[in-house]
């Protein structure tokens, strides 16, 4: 069985090959793999990298997995190799495909859930409604 090869040697740096990693993550997930569409973007001489990846929305669902474990597995993946090679790495996943290459909100870092704040009851209850009165409350 062959072994994916994900380090690339640039110089005397080894860079990890983030478009392949992403590539072999994803696409075994995916209903319509010619969908996908992966960019990798590397700045600050290399020291960081963002990843974005696009594919056909019915495909979002298995790609994410349940609660976004798969995408956060995914993460996790590339972070360890980023920082294997002293690098960070930032994943970005797009709705639709590359002609629609618009970020979705929601997938900001994982499965963050959104509390909301509930307000404070104003004091103790009242007591009871009731809808009869009883024969004390006359």
């Amino acid at each position: 069985m062959l072994k994916p090869n994900f380090l690339s040697n640039q110089g005397h740096h080894t860079t990890p090959d983030y478009l392949g990693m992403v590539e072999f993550l994803v696409k075994p997930l995916l209903d319509s793999p010619d969908s996908l569409t992966i960019d990798c973007e590397r700045a600050n001489n290399n020291q960081r990298a963002w990843v974005r990846v696009a594919f056909e929305e019915t495909d979002k669902g298995r790609v994410f997995g349940r609660g976004g474990r798969n995408l956060l597995a995914i993460r996790i993946v590339l972070s360890i190799a980023a920082a294997e090679a002293g690098q960070s790495v930032h994943l970005d996943i797009y709705e639709g495909n590359s002609e629609n290459f618009r970020p979705n909100p929601r997938n900001n870092y994982d499965n963050d859930r959104k509390f909301v704040k509930r307000r404070p009851r104003s004091g103790p209850p009242e007591g009871p409604n009731l809808s009869v009165k009883s024969r004390w409350q006359q």
